[in-house]
């Protein structure tokens, strides 16, 4: 039995790494996840591979040509985690695009989600008012379908917190993913609002985390950061070779923020 998300943010901040699944190729994939569990992480994204990725900058982007250049499939990606369940319990969650989930079936997606032991679903191109039709099918699998805020929210940000699962993915800056040098972004006033509308939901600042003392800054704010372009920039930096930079990276983020 999986670790589910709630147990990611029971032990104080919590750390949630990205990467794109099958960059550079998924037995790679498979062993940064091991790394970055020991180096600390609480929670790990996988990316599914999309060739019209339109929340990621140029760098996340790259990584889901290289991958799907090399022709992992979803069905290859489910194989991995079920691999990786055998090994570690760690909750983890997808981080597609609809076109994927709707391209697999959505029903079908939800159950092999449920079947390997995945926690939750992040759609990025899915607006909160459009989700009707993953919600309910991954409130039934058992899946936490995760919503997201971002600075240009607003007064929806209590309707989206209110309603959110999971936890709630709080975007730092507005434009796609990447590696930022100053987030001027008042994320505290945007997980204030959250956390009046729903207290008991866990909040994660992502978008624009690159260092240690960015990732500090941002988790006085919430309960967990994500980093993904800075991780997916040391493997394409890297390759094959990249598990041990990718944990030394992670590890200097986990001490950070706690």
């Amino acid at each position: 039995m999986s670790k589910t998300i709630a147990d990611a943010f029971a032990g104080g901040k919590a750390f949630i790494p990205f990467v794109t699944a099958g960059d550079p190729d998924l037995f790679t994939t498979e062993s940064i996840v091991y790394a970055m569990e020991e180096a600390g992480a609480s929670l790990i994204e996988l990316g599914i591979p999309f060739s019209d990725p339109t929340a990621e900058g140029p760098v996340i982007q790259a990584a889901n040509e290289r991958a799907l250049s090399g022709g992992v499939t979803t069905d290859d990606i489910f194989e991995m985690v079920s691999r990786i369940r055998n090994k570690t319990d760690i909750p983890l969650v997808f981080m597609t695009y609809a076109n994927v989930v709707f391209s697999y079936g959505t029903e079908k997606f939800v159950k092999r989600c449920s079947e390997v032991g995945i926690s939750g679903l992040i759609l990025p191109d899915v607006p909160f008012e459009e989700k009707g039709e993953f919600a309910q099918v991954c409130k039934d699998g058992g899946i936490d379908l995760i919503s997201m805020v971002a600075p240009t929210s607003h007064e929806r940000i209590t309707d989206i917190a209110s309603e959110a699962a999971g936890f709630l993915y709080c975007v730092s800056s507005l434009g796609v993913t990447g590696t930022r040098t100053n987030i001027t972004t008042d994320v505290g006033a945007m997980t204030a609002i959250a956390k009046k509308a729903n207290p008991n939901l866990p909040t994660a600042i992502g978008f624009g985390i690159s260092s240690p003392e960015s990732a500090a800054r941002m988790a006085a704010s919430a309960d967990g950061v994500i980093v993904g372009s800075a991780i997916v920039k040391l493997i394409a930096e890297h390759g094959r070779e990249s598990v041990p930079y990718v944990k030394d990276f992670v590890k200097s983020i986990v001490e950070a923020i706690r």
